[in-house]
């Protein structure tokens, strides 16, 4: 427990999944499959494998194994000994679903119920699959689009009366008067021959100024992929953002969004609860997303990393799950870490790291796509080379490091 490890980390082979960029990363060029997340991790659903006491480990049975000395005894237990955060490769050729996430009590009180009700944790009608809220932040390594939280109503109702300002009157009269909460029940609830004919008008006013307007060019690209949903709206509804790598985007509970197009890496509370609300074939069930999103219009605060130390820079946002930071280290210039920290794990996504501490009888190398789990017990570590470094940890959860020994349980 006093060294860290190296990660063998699934991936999710998702329709809307890259040809391109984690394959690169991988080594994998000739994979068929789209390769849509690499999950870096301890989520049950999909971990991370560590090489301990001779054989391959899942992560998270490691964690269940030594709680403490993975996560540092006030982490263990305020997760109810988990790793609280789930960190990702995320590489989206084509759109992702529109959706939104509990908060902590919405979830908590939408598990037990369902579970009241016997649906099935795995059954594709369930929304709530744990107990716990998914705050989550995106940070671009190519150029990425996305949606994200409501526009000011004026705004929405100038880009619908320009693409739809015929057949969707009616449910500009209810914006107007109303606002969002009314206007998003009356667009989510239209009747099947209604939505054809606002989807229609639509697509006939979004190609006159496809060329020169993102949110038309938006508008039919979405329509191309799911030509009946009213989905296809939402570039007109929510801020449109274009993230340049290195910039990133904090969202909290309940905020409407969609990841339309790129390559960027991802960190979560650990928890798999979605609400959708479109451009996806999977169960959406309007009434529970309704309860659940922060119909307040919304604004884009552009995360970028501030100096925490002379080798790294933190994305600054609210989550208590979850910290993001970047690490450079180049020949002349080392990382040292702190002393006293959490579980941490590193993602060399440029160059070639040397990873050393007094638990390794030699350094240990992260070639760029590689990734180390380093538990909270670990000693103090060094990075050396020329590396550009993505490290995921928890907030506020430094403890002091102890030497122990610790038998692996095999099964």
């Amino acid at each position: 427990m006093n060294q860290p490890f190296k990660l063998k980390n699934p991936v999710q082979h998702y329709a809307w999944g890259s040809h391109i960029h984690i394959q690169a990363l991988t080594g994998e060029t000739l994979a068929s499959e789209p390769m849509a997340e690499l999950w870096m991790g301890a989520h049950p659903a999909a971990p991370s494998r560590i090489f301990a006491g001779n054989t391959w480990i899942p992560l998270n049975d490691f964690i269940r194994q030594f709680p403490e000395q993975t996560l540092g005894a006030a982490t263990s237990e305020k997760y109810h000994h988990t790793l609280p955060f789930l960190f990702k490769l995320l590489a989206a050729e084509k759109p992702l679903s529109i959706q939104a996430h509990p908060d902590k009590i919405q979830a908590e009180k939408g598990y037990a119920r369902e579970n009241r009700l016997g649906i099935a944790v795995d059954d594709p009608r369930r929304n709530y699959r744990d107990a716990n809220h998914k705050p989550e932040c995106i940070c671009a390594l190519t150029s990425f689009t996305g949606l994200k939280g409501f526009r000011n109503t004026i705004d929405i109702a100038a880009q619908l009366s320009g693409l739809c300002p015929i057949s969707l009157a009616e449910e500009l009269e209810i914006l107007k008067s109303g606002g969002l909460k009314p206007f998003f029940k009356a667009l989510m609830e239209m009747p099947e021959l209604r939505k054809t004919t606002v989807i229609g008008e639509t697509i006939q006013n979004a190609e006159t100024d496809a060329a020169t307007n993102p949110v038309c060019h938006w508008v039919l690209t979405l329509f191309q992929h799911y030509p009946g949903d009213i989905g296809i709206l939402f570039p007109a509804i929510l801020n449109l953002f274009h993230l340049s790598p290195g910039e990133a985007l904090f969202l909290p509970a309940g905020e409407l969004h969609a990841y339309l197009d790129g390559f960027g890496i991802e960190i979560m509370a650990n928890s798999d609860n979605v609400l959708r609300g479109g451009l996806t074939p999977k169960h959406i069930d309007v009434p529970e997303l309704m309860n659940i999103l922060d119909f307040r219009e919304s604004t884009l605060s552009i995360l970028r990393p501030e100096p925490v130390s002379r080798m790294e820079a933190a994305y600054p946002t609210s989550a208590e799950e979850f910290s993001l930071s970047v690490i450079m280290v180049t020949p002349e210039a080392l990382y040292d870490s702190p002393a006293c920290r959490g579980p941490e794990i590193l993602l060399c996504m440029e160059g070639e790291a040397l990873l050393s501490t007094a638990g390794l009888p030699a350094p240990m190398v992260i070639n760029k796509g590689e990734s180390a789990f380093v538990p909270a017990g670990a000693h103090e570590y060094k990075i050396a080379g020329d590396a550009r470094i993505f490290k995921a940890g928890v907030p506020n959860s430094g403890v002091s490091i102890q030497k122990s020994e610790f038998r692996i349980k095999k099964g």
